[in-house]
């Protein structure tokens, strides 16, 4: 039997080379990367660009981390050439669990160890990416806030573990109204970086998709200065929810439910929400639309009410599950709804039980990827017609939903296992 090696470090030896002859950094800009060869150059062409522009005079390092593409992602990002500009781009594969975290990692440790005074990341995926992205994200970390998250225009159905789960989980419980907590691009500080890196998490599904949502919710609970900055709008590699969302659901929700029973002393607290400010200038850019296989969700959340049924009636608070009955009953049409209510009641169900079942958390969440996908294709039924600003205004309705009905989870929080 194999057994995986934990590293201290997610630095290879050559990379570690080339970052102690640099000696130091004003700023480190990190693009975690796994195949993205047809992408990579333009964000590191916007990325440079925006150095350049809006920071002629600090010292700065552009590092992609990749995961080990077998595409041409480290050709093509060589091929950039640090040579163009006036800083360096190292090109690196990370050591550690194969994940987003894991390249976080990498240059976390490499911006600690340059002392930078400010770090960004940013997807590399990313089609949309401006110089002007660079600005937003690298200014107000300059004027002291030591967290920015990304505040983009995306279209209406683009990020529904975000609509559906993370938003309103980081408002409700945490009090802060972060739209994107799961964003992708963010700034950081110095300090802030090192919090991070004193935590014995990369190990973990943290090293994977998790770590966004564990970044903004360990920002907020270590009491670091956070704000928002403008981005316009999102293109990326969109992903249909009716595709297989599971193992980022897995990782996302799972890293939010593990969190909450590590957070639970800070957010029983939470009474009201904070919205931090945002600053940059606003871009007026329409996110394109895209096509969602409301069929196939609801198809797949039919199939769940098959396979589990009698754990839903377990899980499920008994006034929702006739109603879960009833949709699995449904075609695709347009009186498809899964309650809002309802939805808070499940997701706060299923947190309280993936806590209190420490050996069967995966198959836990397994359960809940049929009811996401009934949620999602409720959403997609009650907002097809309507626009981005009315979309956005009933995922706002949601999020209050989530923090008026607290007292429904505090009191499952407290009921005896």
């Amino acid at each position: 039997m194999s057994t995986r090696h934990r590293f201290s470090t997610a630095l290879r030896e050559y990379t570690r080379k080339q970052i102690e002859q640099l000696a130091t950094a004003d700023v480190v800009v990190g693009i975690p990367a796994y195949y993205s060869d047809d992408t990579i150059a333009h964000v590191i062409r916007q990325v440079a660009a925006g150095l350049e522009r809006h920071y002629p005079e600090l010292r700065c390092l552009v590092m992609v981390a990749d995961g080990g593409s077998t595409d041409d992602t480290r050709e093509v990002a060589q091929n950039v050439g640090a040579h163009q500009y006036n800083f360096d781009i190292i090109t690196t594969i990370y050591r550690g669990i194969p994940g987003k975290g894991s390249a976080f990692r990498a240059v976390f440790e490499a911006a600690r160890f340059l002392q930078a005074r400010a770090v960004a990341v940013f997807d590399s995926d990313l089609r949309s990416i401006t110089h002007q992205w660079v600005k937003n994200i690298l200014d107000p970390v300059f004027r002291g806030y030591d967290f920015v998250a990304p505040d983009y225009l995306r279209y209406k159905f683009d990020g529904t573990i975000t609509n559906t789960i993370a938003y309103n989980l980081t408002r409700a419980l945490y009090g802060m109204n972060i739209r994107q907590p799961i964003g992708g691009d963010f700034g950081l500080s110095l300090p802030l970086v090192k919090h991070y890196l004193d935590h014995d998490v990369w190990e973990s599904e943290i090293a994977k998709f998790g770590v966004d949502i564990w970044m903004t919710t360990s920002a907020v609970t270590g009491g670091f200065k956070i704000c928002q900055a403008r981005l316009g709008a999102k293109i990326h590699g969109e992903k249909d929810p009716a595709a297989d969302l599971g193992p980022m659901f897995r990782q996302v929700v799972g890293t939010i439910f593990r969190l909450m029973e590590e957070n639970v002393s800070f957010w029983r607290r939470v009474e009201t929400v904070t919205t931090p400010p945002t600053f940059g200038d606003a871009v007026d850019v329409e996110p394109p639309p895209f096509e969602i296989d409301v069929a196939q969700l609801i198809a797949y959340f039919q199939l769940g009410f098959q396979n589990f049924g009698p754990v839903w009636r377990n899980i499920v608070d008994p006034q929702d599950f006739p109603v879960i009955e009833s949709l699995a009953q449904k075609g695709a049409d347009n009186d498809f709804d899964l309650p809002g209510e309802a939805w808070v009641r499940i997701v706060y169900r299923y947190a309280r039980t993936f806590c209190r079942t420490p050996r069967q958390r995966m198959k836990v969440l397994d359960t809940m990827i049929p009811l996401y996908n009934a949620r999602v294709a409720s959403l997609v039924t009650r907002l097809r017609d309507k626009d981005q600003a009315a979309a956005e205004a009933y995922y706002d309705a949601q999020a209050d939903l989530f923090l008026a009905m607290k007292p429904y989870l505090l009191a499952l929080w407290d009921e005896e296992g």
